[in-house]
């Protein structure tokens, strides 16, 4: 079984508001929706760990890079990618017209943290340190995404180590949970929710994959 384990970093909305505090921003103020700024991935076991952004390749291509990964995956190694990474690929795919990729299963490794343990906290850095597997990659903050999207090379730099570092973190997380076998393989043997027909039965696409 091919695992691939993936993390993604996204632009963030951008919208006008009146305020700083609670702040309930309508579609009229929406400027520009978030996308895809880079991806990392890796073959658990495997030492290459692959990375494309907006800086290397134009978008469409991008993608194609890690669409390319999840058509050769069996299973998906994630922290909160059935509801965050998972799901921003799929609209970055539909909006490029590009089809979905060959069905896969996903294992979101923060599930397995909330669910099966009792952290203090669930985060990925926090769950990290806990364990003695190391920690994120520290960064500028939000300043980061900003300088990456006006296309400074020294923060693309900074992001693409922060970027592969989650993928490194996250290969160590699998090892330490494989020692829970149950866990693992009531993942593993979950239905594929990415490709479940959540947009409706209209939207079919070659070889009978929907998303």
């Amino acid at each position: 079984m091919r695992l691939l384990l993936l993390d993604i970093e996204t632009a963030p909305h951008v919208a006008y508001v009146w305020g700083l505090w609670q702040q309930n921003v309508s579609l009229g103020q929406l400027v520009d929706s978030g996308y895809v700024l880079c991806w990392a991935a890796k073959w658990a076991g495997e030492p290459e760990i692959f990375f494309d952004s907006l800086q290397r390749s134009k978008p469409k291509k991008m993608l194609k890079g890690i669409h390319k990964l999840l058509e050769e995956a069996d299973a998906v190694i994630h922290y909160n990618g059935s509801k965050f990474d998972i799901p921003t690929l799929n609209k970055e795919f539909l909006l490029h017209k590009m089809n979905p990729p060959s069905s896969y299963r996903q294992i979101d490794l923060l599930n397995t943290a909330r669910q099966r343990f009792r952290f203090a906290s669930n985060k990925l850095d926090y769950v990290a340190q806990a364990l003695g597997i190391g920690k994120k990659t520290k960064h500028r903050g939000f300043e980061l995404w900003i300088k990456c999207m006006e296309g400074d090379e020294e923060a693309w730099a900074e992001m693409e180590k922060y970027n592969k570092n989650d993928v490194v973190i996250l290969e160590c997380f699998h090892s330490g949970f494989k020692r829970f076998e149950v866990i693992i393989s009531r993942a593993v043997a979950s239905p594929f929710p990415v490709n479940s027909d959540n947009l409706g039965s209209g939207y079919t696409l070659n070889h009978r994959r929907v998303f």
